[in-house]
C-alpha cells in the first residue's frame, strides 16, 4: 500500500480495476503506513479473511522522541516538545525487553475501535477523549535498528490488534520524553 491512501481506497481501486465486487483486505494499515496489505479477491478468497487477519505481522518504522501528537503519528500537529539531549543509547537499549511478550495496550483515540457504537476517531476529531479498555497483544520481537537523535528506527514482530502508534507513545512515556510515529512499513 502506498502512503496517503486508506486500506479501503486500495480495495476500491482493485474493485474498479478488476470488476470484481467481492474484495477485502486482511488487516488495516493507517493512511501514513506503507507496505504489505493482503487483498482477498473474489470467493473463496474472501472467506479466508479471518485466517489471514490472525497471522503475525512485522513492521519497520521510525519513532520521533521528544514530540507528541494527538494522533500519535504525523497526521496531526506536534502538541508538546521535550528535550531529549540527556538520552543515551543505553537508555534506548533498555526499552525493547520491556515491550516484548504478552502485554496490554491502550488503543489510540484516533483509531477505528468502537466505543458506545461510535468509532474513536470521530470522537477524537470533535476533541473528545474517552477511556479505552486495554487490549491483550503480543510482541514477539522488538529491535532497535538505528538511533539518530531524535529518531529511532525499529523492527517489530507482533500479533493482530497491535497499534504501533501506541507502542511509540509507550516508548516515549517510558523514556519520559514523549514520542510519536514518523514512518511505518509492514514488511510481513
Amino acid at each position: 500500500k502506498p502512503k496517503g491512501c486508506t486500506s479501503f481506497d486500495v480495495v476500491e481501486a482493485v474493485r474498479e480495476g478488476t470488476g470484481v465486487e467481492k474484495v477485502g483486505h486482511a488487516g488495516t494499515l493507517d493512511p501514513m503506513a506503507t507496505g504489505l496489505l493482503i487483498l482477498l479477491v473474489a470467493r473463496p478468497a474472501t472467506r479466508l479473511q479471518e485466517a489471514f487477519m490472525h497471522l503475525p505481522k512485522t513492521y519497520e518504522g521510525t519513532i520521533r522522541l521528544g514530540e507528541t501528537t494527538p494522533s500519535l503519528d504525523t497526521e496531526t500537529e506536534v502538541e508538546e516538545r521535550t528535550d531529549i539531549s540527556h538520552l543515551e543509547r543505553a537508555d534506548l537499549e533498555a526499552i525493547p525487553p520491556q515491550f516484548t511478550g504478552d502485554l496490554q495496550q491502550i488503543p489510540p483515540m484516533y483509531s477505528a475501535v468502537k466505543v458506545d457504537g461510535e468509532r474513536l476517531y470521530k470522537k477524537a476529531r470533535r476533541g473528545e477523549t474517552v477511556d479505552r479498555p486495554a487490549r491483550d497483544i503480543r510482541i514477539e520481537r522488538f529491535e532497535l535498528l538505528d538511533w539518530s537523535p531524535p529518531d529511532v528506527r525499529f523492527c517489530v514482530a507482533c500479533s493482530k490488534g497491535t497499534y504501533i502508534r501506541s507502542l511509540a507513545r509507550d516508548v516515549g512515556d517510558e523514556l519520559g520524553v514523549g514520542a510519536h510515529l514518523r514512518a511505518l512499513r509492514r514488511t510481513a
